[in-house]
């Protein structure tokens, strides 16, 4: 009963914070006033993608070498969500490959459940557990990728700038920017040259960088240069101001960042102390607080608690996630 107990705390506290990182995931990607307004700016190029004869030029991604895999993973929903998540992340991997990894994960946690003899919520929470793990270490790698071109990213607009103003075209002065910064950013830039090049569009070109790289900065780079494209103007001065934007932001986010360290520190004590205090009480009086998994009435308390805690985690994560 110890281990089942243990077990039930162990799983129902890590599906708590996974609940709270999925629904401000999702709330970023959907309901950020900022993100939808820089969407609703680039519409109009996303909407020129869909009829511009030129994006023939790009090739495809496939979900699977399969075809016929392949044309059936493109008719369940979700799945072009997932692939740009992928594409995001810089990992070579597709669709059908992070899929049979997420079932062959399923079912291993299925396995361990009925060899352990676990009940079936506990299974099958161990199963969740699992796909939600690794969509957490992809989110991780998509993170510390955006993370790394947002740090690159305005030496490379000053670069372009310079290169512009010293007499280069935009593209070729893409190129010198593409040679020197690091990478992952000089792998985009360099995407973006070889796109243009090839007879895509500018703005489409730019259009699929903001799609690779999940970033609000490269947005902004894509939206000055988009509007610079419509109504005109001095491009190097357009794109020296934006890497002094972007500096600026950086800049304020850091601050804000070391600001909100005590409120963070408090979320994360917070979070765990309920849990830790159960694991102490129990080591001290195990007949006093077993009755949480013993008795009907104790179970009801118990998923009450996580439901009344997981709201109280996400709450307290909204507030101290300042955007700049």
């Amino acid at each position: 009963m110890d281990s089942l107990y243990w077990t039930f705390l162990s799983l129902a506290g890590l599906s708590a914070g996974w609940l709270v990182w999925g629904l401000y995931g999702l709330w970023r990607q959907y309901l950020d006033p900022r993100r939808r307004a820089l969407s609703q700016r680039l519409k109009p190029v996303h909407q020129n993608l869909q009829t511009d004869p030129t994006l023939k030029l790009r090739q495809e991604r496939l979900f699977s070498t399969a075809p016929a895999l392949d044309r059936w993973l493109r008719s369940i929903p979700g799945t072009v969500p997932l692939d740009h998540f992928l594409l995001q992340t810089g990992l070579t991997w597709r669709v059908a490959q992070v899929l049979a990894l997420a079932l062959g994960l399923v079912l291993l946690a299925l396995a361990v459940g009925t060899q352990l003899a676990w009940p079936a919520v506990l299974t099958m929470a161990l199963a969740t557990l699992a796909v939600l793990v690794l969509m957490a270490w992809l989110q991780h790698r998509r993170s510390q990728r955006m993370a790394l071109i947002g740090q690159a990213l305005p030496d490379a607009l000053d670069l372009i700038a310079r290169s512009m103003q010293a007499g280069h075209a935009f593209t070729s002065a893409l190129h010198l920017a593409a040679k020197d910064s690091p990478p992952p950013l000089s792998h985009e830039l360099r995407t973006v040259f070889e796109e243009i090049n090839f007879g895509v569009g500018t703005a489409q070109a730019l259009q699929a960088l903001s799609t690779r790289v999940a970033s609000d900065d490269v947005r902004y780079f894509v939206v000055a240069v988009v509007i610079q494209s419509e109504t005109g103007g001095n491009l190097a001065d357009i794109l020296k101001n934006t890497a002094n934007l972007i500096r600026e932001r950086q800049k304020i986010a850091g601050v804000v960042r070391v600001l909100s360290a005590e409120g963070r520190i408090s979320a994360i004590v917070l979070s765990v102390l309920p849990f830790a205090l159960a694991a102490f009480m129990t080591l001290l009086n195990p007949g006093f607080i077993s009755k949480l998994w013993t008795d009907p009435m104790g179970l009801q308390l118990v998923y009450f608690s996580l439901t009344l805690m997981a709201i109280g985690i996400l709450w307290m994560w909204n507030l101290i996630q300042i955007r700049v």
